[in-house]
């Protein structure tokens, strides 16, 4: 008797992916912040205001393409 998943190996793997993606951008994000004592102007870097962001997107957008995408042969079976 075969199981039938909402969800295929491909899926996991964009989810996997974008994941992977979304966790690579937030730590493009990270680094040393400025303190009372001293600024730190690297917090205002193209890295960290442009790339990192838009990285994260891409990732987030890899996820929901993952979730959106249908399992091949799935036609005509019934959702429950």
């Amino acid at each position: 008797m075969k199981k039938d998943f909402a969800f295929d190996r491909v899926n996991y793997i964009l989810l996997a992916i974008g994941m992977a993606v979304v966790i690579v951008g937030f730590v493009l994000m990270g680094g040393s912040g400025s303190t009372e004592s001293e600024f730190n102007p690297e917090i205002f870097s193209a890295m960290r205001i442009k790339i990192a962001p838009l990285v994260c997107f891409v990732g987030f957008l890899s996820i929901i393409v993952g979730i959106m995408h249908k399992p091949k042969g799935g036609e005509g079976k019934s959702p429950l």
